[in-house]
């Protein structure tokens, strides 16, 4: 015969398993915690840095500079050195630093997805253009399609932690410029309602493009109201020049409200020095032109100051997306970006690796949370991204969007109260059961303070192998399958849809 008194404990058992297994009231590891713990350099580093990117400007200046843009710079107190490159004096680049936007919302499709970039806040989300994708059967590389931007779209659109897409990869089926770029935009706004980003080959792309968005908004003139896509585009050209197409698809995207990530991707031993001290400080210039062009032509224009450190191997001249160099170089920009005020991008989780292995978690680990550490508001390539940017994984945006929230919940740092001590409760467990195994303290801690890991096994060793002794690769490339097959969003109305259908070639 049962006894009567065991029905309450088992009925509070279940209870408190049900509890546990629900989802947590508050989410423990939210987007856009504080950076700014870590600081690579010191204040003294921060202006002898800074003081050698202005006289850079001030006394090398800036080549190639097209002849809008000279005209326009000119204008606002530039000076031509007369061999073809124009000078950009101090008063000039502070001046463009204190008109600067230092805030501004990066707007989703969805109100709630929107982000606000500047200040100490990090969000993770992707950028990348690469041209092969890791096969989910093969689990080799081969070229990227436009079925895959569409799938890898649609898969982050699932995922909490990336905060923001960018095209992650170009779709090499695809060879006329102009179908390439309306297509990209089009699997951006067909299949998430977060942030986006693309990149315009030339400027003529950017106008009908703007008037899909508009299509997908509601009408003429919607997009630019809440411009929920921005642009990548990289002015600057490494070693201090201009590049001309670029330049004029800033112009564009000025007058279509298009908010812009002005990108420096400068090479530590080939286009800039192989010094740490003087890349970061030829680098800082690079981005600082990018700043003072955009701040000419519009004042106080919507522009995160993306500048990304990019190292190569000096042994072989190839381009190394993961080590300590990367991870080093990429928080000391982000550092001078805030240290400037101003809203900054960097580039990390570049692993060189190919395959899901242990060099692509060290190298992803690495890079990420030391940029997450200085502060970078907007941290690029973080998401997806395998083999120094030339390929991208399913697989990785699932295991990269569990490292995030690892890396969020570091941010958040240790809540100190009352009620956090835990006097009461320590003396509690003490003096009654003598574990706090079970106690009203520990289940609001385990609700509001732990992060709890979809992907990373936390079995024991006899349980992973009866369950198949699957790799972290195994189970993400079933998490990424399973989304892929029951999630598909679509947030083009019907009859926009049609729209943008009949007044441009979208390829299916």
């Amino acid at each position: 015969m049962s006894d009567p008194s065991s029905a309450p404990r088992r009925a509070g058992r279940r209870a408190r398993l049900a509890k546990r297994a629900a989802p947590p009231k508050v989410n423990p590891a939210p987007a856009g915690p504080p950076g700014g713990q870590y600081r690579p350099l010191d204040d003294a580093d921060l202006r002898n840095i800074y003081q050698t990117a202005l006289r850079l400007l001030a006394e090398l200046g800036m080549g190639d500079v097209p002849d809008r843009l000279a005209n326009d710079l000119i204008g606002a107190g530039a000076q031509d050195r007369g061999d073809g490159r124009l000078r950009l004096p101090q008063p000039m680049v502070e001046d463009a630093i204190a008109r600067a936007a230092k805030r501004f919302t990066l707007h989703g499709r969805d109100p709630d997805r929107s982000i606000e970039v500047g200040g100490d806040s990090v969000y993770f989300g992707t950028g990348g253009a690469a041209v092969n994708t890791l096969d989910l059967d093969s689990g080799l590389y081969r070229p990227s399609t436009l079925a895959d931007l569409h799938n890898f779209t649609r898969l982050q659109d699932s995922l909490d932690n990336v905060a923001w897409f960018t095209r992650c990869c170009i779709a090499t089926d695809v060879p006329d410029m102009r179908d390439l770029d309306i297509n990209t935009a089009y699997a951006l706004i067909r299949n998430t309602s977060k942030p986006t980003a693309t990149a315009f080959t030339i400027a003529d792309h950017v106008a009908p493009i703007v008037a899909m968005l508009d299509l997908a908004a509601g009408g003429e003139g919607q997009f630019a109201k809440r411009p929920f896509m921005k642009a990548h585009i990289s002015p600057v050209i490494s070693p201090m020049r201009f590049g001309g197409d670029a330049v004029d698809v800033v112009y564009e995207c000025i007058a279509h409200n298009i908010p812009v990530s002005c990108i420096t991707a400068a090479q530590a031993g080939a286009t800039a020095p192989a010094t740490l001290a003087g890349f970061l400080a030829q680098s800082l210039a690079e981005t600082l032109a990018s700043l003072v062009m955009v701040n000419v032509i519009s004042p106080g224009y919507p522009m995160v100051f993306s500048n990304w450190p990019l190292v190569i191997d000096l042994r072989s001249g190839a381009f190394a997306g993961g080590g300590g160099e990367t991870t080093l170089l990429n928080a000391a920009s982000a550092q001078l970006s805030n240290w400037l005020g101003l809203p900054s991008g960097v580039a990390c989780s570049m692993t060189d690796a190919k395959a899901i292995d242990a060099q692509y978690g060290v190298e992803k680990g690495m890079t990420s949370l030391a940029a997450a550490l200085a502060g970078g508001n907007l941290i690029y390539e973080s998401s997806g991204m395998t083999a120094a940017l030339l390929g991208v994984s399913f697989e990785a945006f699932i295991l990269d969007d569990e490292m995030h929230s690892m890396t969020y919940r570091a941010l958040r740092g240790v809540e100190v109260s009352d009620d956090t001590l835990g006097f009461d409760a320590i003396c509690a467990a003490i003096l009654t059961d003598g574990h706090f195994l079970g106690a009203d303290h520990t289940y609001q801690a385990m609700e509001r303070d732990y992060y709890y890991p979809q992907i990373a096994d936390r079995e024991q060793p006899r349980t992973w192998q009866e369950a198949g002794a699957q790799t972290a690769w195994d189970r993400a490339r079933a998490k990424a399958r399973q989304v892929l097959a029951d999630y598909h969003p679509c947030y083009i109305d019907p009859d926009a849809d049609a729209a943008i259908r009949a007044q441009f070639r979208i390829l299916d």
